[in-house]
């Protein structure tokens, strides 16, 4: 009885169906490759996008609900990536079982994004509009040089780190014992990781990410996010706290990035910092926006096409980059253009919002 009344409410039907379709995708894709009926190279990024289909969720919670522009949400996923490896690489022998390592890698680096994400929105939040994608910009590429001077080992005696700020030092420095592994070289990145990632897991990521996101938006906590978006002196004037609620939405986005990062570092044999660079910004950005501001929905459609689409083009590798552009193109202008948005509602009547909906709809 219950469930048939949660059902009745329309945003409900919306995020059921949500979690359907990504089922559903899930269950043909794993058909599909169990058969073998996948190219080589698209398996070998279901997992790249299962991470990027994450990272437009976490970044369209902070720019399509919360109204706040950031351009260095790849520095967040860079923090999970290189967390995820060490843990993943330092419970090697104390976990051997390699899910059960990945779930933890996961978490580890959720939480260590998440703190970078509050500490970085400490001053960050202080700001709006350009000024505020322009600093977190620059916090983006401060992590990536940091990670950059990293160098990591571990060995029986524990783990051990240098920083390589004169650029003058090596792993020999790190005085690991003959079973020691070094995990992050410098600016060589990780290398040697064991690739325990998989599809299952993404898949398993991207429903706990739009569980999370999709309930956090429809919960009170959601609203009044929503509420600092669309009229921040009205919300200050009811009691609403601007900075707290802006607060969770960049340090839930960073830990959902973070996540995102272990994943994707654990998918590789070697990383470099470079990887996650103001292009990888730029890119998750793209899919958030082509996906519309706040559908959730439509970043999960984006990030796979789009990460598809120059692996798919890459037979006609003089042009593919052309191809993919004009598309692009074509895809912005449709999604901007009213008569063919008045003809998706027609066809498709659930896509009518109502006037007393929440703009930020999934």
């Amino acid at each position: 009885m219950a469930m048939m009344k949660c059902l009745q409410d329309r945003r409900t039907r919306r995020d059921a169906l949500t979690y359907l379709l990504v089922i559903a995708a899930f269950a043909v894709v794993w058909v599909l490759q169990a058969n073998r009926m996948i190219p080589r190279m698209i398996a070998g990024q279901l997992v790249p996008i299962c991470s990027y289909i994450v990272m437009a969720i976490s970044l369209n919670l902070v720019v399509g609900v919360a109204g706040d522009l950031s351009l260095g949400h790849a520095g967040f996923m860079s923090v999970g990536a290189y967390t995820g490896i060490v843990t993943a690489m330092g419970l090697a022998d104390a976990v051997p079982d390699d899910g059960l390592r990945l779930i933890i890698a996961i978490i580890v680096g959720a939480a260590a994004a998440a703190l970078a994400g509050f500490l970085i929105g400490i001053p960050v939040l202080r700001l709006s509009g350009d000024y505020l994608a322009i600093v977190t910009l620059a916090f983006g590429e401060i992590i990536k040089e940091v990670i950059t001077c990293l160098i990591v080992g571990v060995d029986e005696r524990g783990l051990h780190v240098l920083f390589n700020l004169a650029g003058n030092r090596t792993v020999s420095d790190l005085a690991l014992s003959d079973g020691g592994v070094a995990i992050i070289k410098g600016a060589q990145g990780a290398t040697g990781v064991e690739g325990i990632s998989t599809f299952v897991a993404g898949f398993l990521l991207v429903m706990v990410s739009l569980v999370i996101v999709l309930n956090l938006v429809r919960s009170r906590t959601g609203r009044a996010i929503i509420a600092v978006r669309d009229n921040r002196i009205a919300a200050e004037s009811v009691g609403i706290s601007t900075t707290r609620y802006r607060m969770i939405a960049f340090v839930v986005s960073a830990a959902l990035a973070g996540a995102a990062g272990a994943l994707f570092g654990n998918g590789f044999s070697q990383l470099s910092a470079t990887k996650f660079d103001f292009n990888m910004s730029i890119l998750i950005l793209v899919f958030v926006v082509l996906g519309g501001l706040g559908n959730m929905r439509g970043s999960i459609v984006a990030a796979t096409l789009l990460t598809i689409l120059p692996e798919a083009l890459r037979q006609f590798s003089d042009y593919r980059m052309l191809v993919y552009a004009v598309v692009l193109i074509l895809v912005m202008l449709a999604t901007n253009n009213d008569t063919l948005k008045n003809l998706a509602a027609r066809v498709i009547p659930w896509r009518r919002a109502p006037k007393e909906e929440v703009p930020a709809d999934a």
